[in-house]
């Protein structure tokens, strides 16, 4: 099966997946915003919310796929509140017509809010009892952050992508080859463990003043710092003291290498070179060119020519310190 076969994921073939493990729904199917993979929420014929994500043919191999829910069965053991699959027969990552799929709980709330202190600490407690529970021992078959993927593979499919202007290409290839030779040079990770891997505030939520982590499809080895640095927003100032009461709440439960601070800008930068490299490996996808259109446009090209002269400034930059 290709990458872009969704075409032939249609809604009966859907009804009849979540059918084949005995949910039967019972509204329609409601579209929820996913590009990699398709996931639609719906109520089932018992009144129960559920939502059904179809996984990308070819993207991840089903040990993957059952690495990851075992790792939220295993995190949610220990008392982290993270969104986990159901399981039917001790399985939880189903077949049908050659489309892999698994069913959730539907889990409505309100955004994260990064601004939030209270919610910051809160929200670091979560991560160190996560990550207590992920030191345990790594990953077998998930991938891991680096710099092969994130930078390497990544440049080359924005570099061989169509949407890349002409013009543009040699100024774009230039600052783009600094990026990623600096970054390379800075991301030195002496310690790994497993991680959530995409914590960022859409993958936070509040229900009923509960703290709700979804969506672990990137998990990944990697450096501890990856589950934190993308809650931090605003100027420098902001950003340290954001840190401080993350590590407020997270070093109760676990203990950061402050090292690792070190490695926040090259995370950046392999955040944006990634994005872009995704954005260029999906647009044969018709949800891409739909959805972001802009990536075509000499506007967004020039755009991200500046982000990245910028963000190869902050690479040289003293690593951020704790609020004093």
């Amino acid at each position: 099966m290709s990458d872009f076969s969704y075409q032939n994921l249609t809604p009966d073939l859907i009804l009849d997946a979540i059918e084949s493990i005995g949910i039967y729904p019972e509204s329609g199917l409601l579209p929820l915003n996913s590009y990699e993979n398709r996931v639609y929420q719906f109520r089932s014929d018992v009144a129960k919310r559920y939502v059904a994500k179809f996984y990308r043919p070819n993207r991840w191999r089903n040990e993957q796929i059952k690495e990851e829910h075992a790792f939220s069965f295993e995190v949610a053991k220990s008392e982290v509140p993270v969104v986990c699959p159901l399981e039917r027969d001790g399985e939880s990552l189903f077949e049908h017509q050659g489309y892999r799929f698994a069913l959730f709980p539907s889990v409505g709330g309100r955004q994260f809010e990064m601004d939030n202190l209270d919610q910051l600490e809160v929200l670091g407690r979560y991560i160190g009892r996560l990550h207590s529970v992920a030191k345990q021992y790594n990953f077998a078959h998930r991938p891991s952050v680096d710099t092969q993927s994130y930078l390497v593979q990544a440049s080359e499919d924005i570099l061989a992508s169509e949407c890349l202007p002409s013009s543009l290409q040699l100024a774009f290839s230039t600052v783009l080859e600094q990026v990623v030779k600096k970054t390379t040079e800075k991301f030195i990770v002496n310690d790994t463990i497993r991680l959530h891997g995409d914590c960022h505030a859409g993958n936070i939520l509040w229900s009923q003043e509960q703290l709700m982590i979804v969506d672990l499809d990137d998990c990944r080895q990697g450096p501890a710092i990856q589950d934190l640095w993308m809650m931090l927003s605003g100027d420098r100032q902001n950003q340290s003291l954001q840190l401080d009461t993350l590590l407020g709440g997270y070093e109760e439960f676990s203990e950061l290498d402050m090292s690792q601070l070190q490695l926040i800008e090259p995370l950046r930068a392999m955040r944006m070179v990634h994005y872009m490299g995704w954005l260029a490996k999906r647009w044969e996808d018709p949800a891409f060119p739909r959805n972001f259109s802009w990536f075509a446009t000499d506007k967004y090209w020039e755009q991200q020519i500046l982000a990245l002269k910028e963000q190869l400034a902050a690479l040289d930059e003293p690593a951020l310190s704790i609020y004093p």
